[in-house]
């Protein structure tokens, strides 16, 4: 009996035959006898979609050509549904619908998740659907106070998710945290100063009074 390994979603035999050659297969191998890649969605993979606020959909067509989309929102759009679930609200735009007519075809996904301030990423195999008329899921779904409309909601069936190391991930940091920041380190500054005036005021009146 062959043996279906999670990680198979991503290591099909043509793959595993180039790590053979290039001799990375054993220590796949060695990940595969663990348990592979993880298949349920634990509160590590949920503390790190917390962070998230930006995301690719890759889907396929019925004749397999792939497309990746952008998908965006407040940090933390994209949450739990259920124990195998992950669901994030579709909002209106270009209106092409390629992810759409492609998941009416195909319903396998990918999604690629990128931690640029804390240099992690997270890929995500699965398969996901589009739900067009559930007025309710899209309201529990809709981010609280996000300037959008959202138009459907696309749930995300998990079957397998892995992280990977840091390596070549450049380190860039959100505008609004660098804002954030500056604005601390400024008020910081400003309180100095006035610190320092009145220190250095209080200084002359004593060299004053002394004289």
């Amino acid at each position: 009996m062959i043996v279906q390994l999670s990680s198979d979603v991503a290591f099909t035999p043509s793959v595993k035959a180039v790590q053979t050659r290039r001799r990375s297969r054993a220590a796949y191998a060695e990940m595969e006898a663990r348990g592979g890649f993880r298949t349920e969605i634990t509160p590590d993979l949920i503390d790190f979609l917390s962070e998230i606020d930006t995301a690719y959909l890759a889907t396929a067509n019925a004749a397999g050509r792939p497309y990746a989309q952008h998908r965006g929102g407040p940090k933390g759009f994209i949450r739990q549904v259920d124990e195998r679930t992950l669901g994030f609200t579709d909002y209106t735009g270009n209106r092409q619908y390629i992810t759409t007519g492609n998941l009416a075809d195909n319903s396998r996904a990918f999604l690629f998740l990128m931690d640029y301030a804390n240099r992690r990423r997270v890929k995500i195999w699965g398969r996901a659907r589009v739900i067009e008329d559930d007025p309710a899921l899209l309201a529990r779904l809709m981010p609280g106070g996000y300037r959008a409309r959202g138009e459907q909601v696309i749930l995300f069936e998990v079957e397998a998710w892995d992280s990977n190391c840091p390596q070549h991930i450049p380190q860039k940091l959100d505008a609004t945290d660098v804002a954030g920041a500056m604005a601390h380190l400024q008020s910081r500054i400003a309180d100095l100063e006035n610190e320092n005036a009145a220190l250095t005021s209080r200084l002359t009146e004593r060299a004053q009074g002394d004289n």
